[in-house]
């Protein structure tokens, strides 16, 4: 079994579940698990992994994607729940923050470029130097699925990215895609770049804007995935 279930999100797919400023999701991979970011806050992101039957156990490693309070928020009451888990973060990330998950007993690894972190797993590598940021790209039977976290480097630039390291075809681009104060004409030109890319689907959510996820609903049509608290989505 191959899924992505948003774990912490400002937007709701499940009302039974709680939502906030943040994002976090955890892919499934047959018998492994990985948690991408951890949102703002960790009471409400470890309540939702015990509403959806996730145990904070289960998690092999975390992935985070840019040193931001709503991505890395809920990362220590997690690790209070695992000391196995790796966290696998930009070497860029402070120092101080670095020594912090040691403490808990958790390693870390720091990476920098594109780099394969397990079967099929990749980062992008740090992109971006305003805030430097690393998506997770996971290579399928259906196409490459790419998960951001805010996508302050660009969303189409991440995507061209992992088009030029990869040279397959995209099935599912999911995450912030950062386009909250975008004004329509630009947001319809990221989707368009993307379309160009070979982008089959997409799931924005988190600092995408209402707008922005308006316009993807409008343009991909069947191939918009609603996205927020709670959904689950297979990749097989």
């Amino acid at each position: 079994m191959m899924s992505i279930t948003t774990i912490f999100d400002n937007y709701s797919y499940n009302r039974d579940l709680k939502s906030g400023w943040g994002f976090s999701c955890v892919v499934k991979l047959g018998e492994k698990n990985i948690l991408f970011d951890t949102g703002a806050e960790g009471k409400l992101l470890l309540d939702n992994l015990e509403k959806m039957n996730l145990n904070p156990e289960i998690i092999d490693f975390i992935f985070l994607s840019h040193d931001h309070w709503d991505h890395t928020g809920g990362l220590f009451e997690l690790l209070g729940k695992n000391k196995k888990a790796k966290v696998y973060l930009l070497k860029s990330f402070p120092e101080g923050f670095k020594s912090d998950i040691k403490k808990m007993g958790n390693e870390i690894l720091e990476l920098k470029n594109f780099f394969m972190i397990d079967e099929k797993v990749y980062t992008t590598g740090e992109l971006g130097q305003i805030v430097p940021e690393q998506s997770l790209v996971i290579d399928t039977d259906k196409g490459l699925v790419v998960i951001t976290g805010c996508a302050h480097p660009g969303i189409v630039e991440i995507t061209k990215k992992a088009k030029e390291d990869f040279k397959k075809d995209f099935f599912l681009i999911l995450g912030g895609f950062h386009l909250l104060d975008k004004r329509n004409s630009a947001i319809d030109s990221v989707i368009l770049a993307l379309k160009d890319l070979g982008v089959q689907k997409v799931a924005p959510c988190h600092c995408s804007g209402v707008g922005a996820i308006d316009l993807f609903r409008k343009r991909y049509k069947e191939d918009f995935i609603e996205n927020g608290v709670g959904k689950i989505i297979p990749l097989e």
